[in-house]
């Protein structure tokens, strides 16, 4: 279980709220070579920050921003979130995911049986069996944030894409987490709308003071995060 708390370093300075130290991860091709996507990954990022991480297609984005999730253990090096140890052979790191850290991704993953409110209300499903009043409240709060109130009872085919994108936001969101991780969310759409969805994840770092970690390859919707880094030859560039 992680807690919200304030790690001091041996000097008494505040630590990072995120802590990659020397990441590696690579994978066999097939023709017996190894290839190395991150090689030495140092990072740091403080609570309540917004970063953009940028690079190009291959670069290894999308393999970083899924050891920061938890979803792939890195072959070596050191991940602190909030101070606690992410690379525990005995964590709970399913647990961790669905309580602590929020995702959005590019292609939105709404599941189309369900309403839009109902893709929302979809993580809290993990731990019980319906919605409890204070969390459906909450949802619908977070629709109210994100200008998209009046689409409630719809189904995904019904959405356009700002809207699907919108709908994935919240869903991310509705369990407060402490960390948003967002892969690409403007991807598959428009520029209008993909400035829109920036702005609104810039929003939301300010009003809701979540901790977000953006990879993108576009210059226009990085340009809304407090800082912006960029991966290449599999190691992070200030």
């Amino acid at each position: 279980m992680l807690y919200l708390h304030i790690m001091l370093n041996s000097r008494g300075n505040v630590m990072a709220f995120i802590e990659l130290t020397n990441i590696r991860k690579g994978y066999p091709d097939g023709n017996k070579r190894f290839n190395h996507i991150l090689k030495e990954v140092n990072l740091s990022i403080k609570k309540e920050e917004f970063v953009a991480i940028k690079g190009s297609s291959g670069a290894g984005k999308t393999t970083l921003l899924s050891i920061l999730g938890t979803l792939l253990r890195p072959d070596a090096g050191n991940y602190l979130l909030d101070g606690q140890n992410m690379i525990d052979p005995h964590a709970d790191y399913a647990a961790i995911r669905n309580k602590w850290i929020g995702f959005v991704f590019q292609d939105h993953r709404l599941l189309p049986q369900f309403t839009a409110l109902e893709n929302i209300l979809l993580p809290l499903l993990a731990y019980q069996p319906q919605a409890d009043a204070e969390t459906i409240e909450y949802a619908r709060q977070l629709m109210a944030l994100t200008h998209i109130s009046g689409v409630e009872a719809q189904y995904p085919h019904t959405l356009s894409g700002g809207e699907a994108s919108r709908v994935a936001v919240c869903r991310a969101l509705v369990l407060k987490p402490i960390l948003l991780l967002a892969d690409e969310p403007t991807g598959q759409l428009d520029a209008e709308n993909a400035k829109n969805v920036a702005k609104l994840l810039a929003d939301l770092n300010q009003s809701l003071h979540t901790t977000i970690v953006m990879v993108t390859h576009s210059d226009e919707v990085s340009s809304v995060a407090h800082r912006i880094m960029t991966l290449k030859d599999g190691m992070i560039l200030a």
